[in-house]
């Protein structure tokens, strides 16, 4: 293992389902002899992409998570990460994203810049993760490697610079022109393991040599040096390469490159880009939150013999039991070494150290920082960070979108129940976007997710991996409730029961929060209420957004200003406030005309543009909303706002209509207001549905103000 930092590199590659990661990463393992032979990722021989390990994985295609391997390559050591395309599983990539100190943006050079790119180069961008560009499939029909460089400036506001052009494109593709050594490479041999370098063909001389004028201009920009040079028409390849590493690690230059993985073409200049242009561990900032200074910033050290920092992003629980992923972000782990978990406090013991490729674990006996390894056998959860004892810092956390589509599930058979329950709780320790709980009212076990495919997905591994068969029922939107006006509250809780009884009173208003969830203003004025109580007034607030009473969802949106209220000296107590907010909350609710919301996709639909008339009528017709589209020669793009409810079976219809040549991606957007009958019908099911349940309920006493 090498141990020098400046030679270590951390990288996720990351694109639009189907543009070739996979293929790509397989390609990788197989040049730096992690693996014999290369399989394809729907291959004839029924094995599969090494990476994708999981059984549905190779069934069905795609990546499902996210999956980390290391390999060497002329010297330096690559913990390279997988992840699935489908935006269905971006939290795979999230967590990925947030450990990683560089990533490879891949790009069909026919479809470009889809959807699901300008999602993951969202998330590299809140990650601050710098990034090359790897242009895949030049031997595909159609394909137009500039355009897609062009696109990657249009679309991604990225300041993208070609480091290598095509030699011949489609059937006729035989390699790349290395614009910084100004040299043609061709790759031989069965696999493409021979890169052959050879002088520019003078068919592509003239454009190579107007290609490498942009190039330096562009890498000037980060060199005095290389710009002194070009000037004095003296600049070497070494320099070239220094300038364009100082922009690509700054995140102000994306360098772009491009090859075919599938014909074993520009995979091993890709990797001599990696190590060559990508950041080490020791030059990213990390940043972590001290805890007893009220969170104030520390930038963490790239140092094995500072105090050991390491997050733990993400949790499997593999054939060797719980497996925890964490990246050493400060300090040195060996097995024996002590632990604290900065969130619940708690001390765990190193018992065993490992480094994973794909589905297979590699015991090993320590690690430094920059390292990405796992952990066996710890107690913990998903972006849990650990520490040595002593220290009380804390990373920030990763970002976890909310699910968007529910399922009600129950067993096939009762005997089953406990392994559908252990199942549950596995996957909703593993994924932060799966996500499962009881209704109260129903009984019913609801499971949610990010989509259809992300709940199919779990449903198949119950039935596979614990042996359940499960029933669902139709998915649940999960809709909002929301207030349209402000609506002033006054409420007296009073409870006497003989002895100390309860009392608590709050005035204010309520009113619509333009952005946000939740918004809590304490302007009480001459302690009225206490001081301690203002956090209970607050927590009882909460709580009642947790189920409005318009349809039965969570209430969003809604500011409460607490003005002024009432303590008594002996029966005032948190429960009593807490009881009071809650009561005041319901009382003003009905006089703030509560409104049902629904969410709102992002819909990116791409398929030829013969069907473009069937794929604008398709989305008419389900309440979308147009946002743009867009032709390129053949294709068309759609993008639309789509309410989630009209999306059910979406992906059937866009099949049947454009004879499986199209496919879509959504993701959430924001939450809209419901149509004026389908919100009459929304509130019909849950007064019927909770008429039963009301009659038996104990009616409620009045309070001073309605007596």
């Amino acid at each position: 293992m090498n141990t020098d930092i400046a030679r270590m590199r951390n990288i996720g590659i990351s694109a639009h389902i189907d543009s070739g990661k996979t293929t790509l990463t397989e390609r990788i393992l197989f040049y730096c002899k992690k693996i014999r032979r290369m399989h394809e990722v729907k291959g004839k021989d029924g094995v599969g992409a090494t990476m994708d390990s999981m059984a549905l994985e190779k069934e069905r295609g795609i990546t499902i998570s996210s999956a980390a391997t290391r390999v060497a390559w002329a010297g330096h050591d690559i913990n390279i990460i997988d992840t699935p395309g489908h935006v269905d599983f971006t939290i795979e990539v999230e967590r990925s994203l947030r450990v990683l100190d560089g990533a490879v943006l891949v790009l069909c050079a026919v479809g470009g810049v889809q959807s699901q790119t300008i999602t993951v180069d969202r998330q590299l961008k809140r990650y601050n993760v710098p990034r090359l560009a790897f242009i895949n499939k030049l031997d595909r029909v159609g394909a137009n490697p500039l355009k897609v460089w062009d696109q990657l400036a249009d679309r991604l506001g990225l300041n993208a610079v070609l480091l290598q052009l095509p030699i011949g494109l489609e059937d006729g593709h035989r390699g790349v022109i290395d614009l910084v050594a100004m040299k043609a490479l061709t790759f031989d041999g069965q696999d493409g393991e021979t890169v052959r370098e050879e002088a520019i063909p003078e068919e592509f001389l003239a454009e190579a040599r107007r290609r490498r004028e942009d190039l330096l201009d562009a890498a000037s920009m980060f060199s005095d040096e290389l710009t002194d040079a070009v000037l004095e028409g003296k600049e070497n390849e070494e320099m070239i390469r220094r300038a364009v590493r100082r922009g690509t690690v700054s995140r102000k230059l994306v360098p772009v490159l491009m090859g075919s993985a599938y014909k074993n073409k520009g995979v091993q200049p890709l990797l001599d880009a990696v190590v060559g242009y990508l950041p080490d561990p020791s030059e990213v900032e990390n940043i972590a939150l001290d805890l007893d200074r009220e969170g104030a910033e520390v930038v963490l050290r790239a140092d094995d013999e500072a105090p050991a920092v390491a997050l733990a992003f993400k949790l499997e629980d593999g054939p060797y039991g719980q497996l925890t992923y964490v990246r050493i972000y400060q300090g040195r782990l060996r097995k024996g070494t002590e632990l604290l978990n900065a969130r619940s406090r708690h001390k765990v013991r190193v018992g065993r150290l490992g480094r994973m490729h794909a589905d297979r674990m590699e015991d090993i006996e320590e690690a430094g920082s920059g390292d990405i390894v796992t952990l066996f056998g710890i107690e913990c959860h998903s972006g849990d960070t650990f520490v040595q004892p002593g220290l009380s810092l804390t990373m920030t956390s990763i970002h976890v979108p909310e699910p968007v589509v529910s399922l009600a599930v129950e067993p096939a058979e009762r005997k089953a129940s406990d392994n559908l329950g252990k199942a549950i709780s596995r996957f909703t320790k593993e994924d932060p976007t799966f996500k499962s709980y009881v209704d109260g009212e129903s009984g019913q076990t609801i499971i949610q997710g990010m989509g259809e495919l992300h709940l199919d997905v779990y449903l198949e591994r119950i039935k596979r991996e614990y042996r359940t068969e499960v029933r669902t029922g139709r998915p649940q939107v999960a809709y909002r409730e929301s207030i349209s006006r402000p609506a002033e509250f006054d409420y007296t809780h009073k409870k006497q029961t003989g002895g100390a009884g309860q009392f608590g009173r709050v005035m204010g208003v309520i009113e619509p929060l333009a952005e946000g969830t939740y918004e809590f203003r304490n302007e009480v004025k001459g302690g009225r209420i206490p001081r301690e109580f203002i956090p209970s007034c607050d927590k009882g607030f909460r709580a009642a957004l947790k189920k409005g009473r318009l349809i039965g969802f969570p209430i969003v949106g809604v500011r409460v200003r607490l003005a002024d209220g009432q303590a008594h000296e002996v029966d005032s107590s948190d429960i009593a406030f807490q009881a009071a907010a809650q009561g005041a909350f319901r009382q003003a609710y009905e006089q703030a005309q509560p409104q049902a919301l629904e969410p709102v996709m992002r819909v990116s639909v791409e398929g030829p543009s013969e069907f473009a008339g069937a794929v604008f009528a398709s989305i008419n017709q389900r309440r979308g909303i147009i946002v743009s589209s867009v032709e390129d020669g053949t294709f068309t793009r759609v993008d639309a706002d789509v309410p989630l409810g009209e999306m059910f079976g979406y992906a059937t219809v866009l099949r049947s209509l454009t004879q499986g040549k199209a496919e879509f991606t959504m993701e959430f957007l924001r939450y809209s207001r419901v149509p004026a009958l389908l919100a009459e019908k929304l509130i019909s099911e849950f007064r019927e549905k909770t008429a039963g349940t009301a009659g038996r309920e104990t009616p409620r006493r009045k309070t001073d103000k309605e007596r």
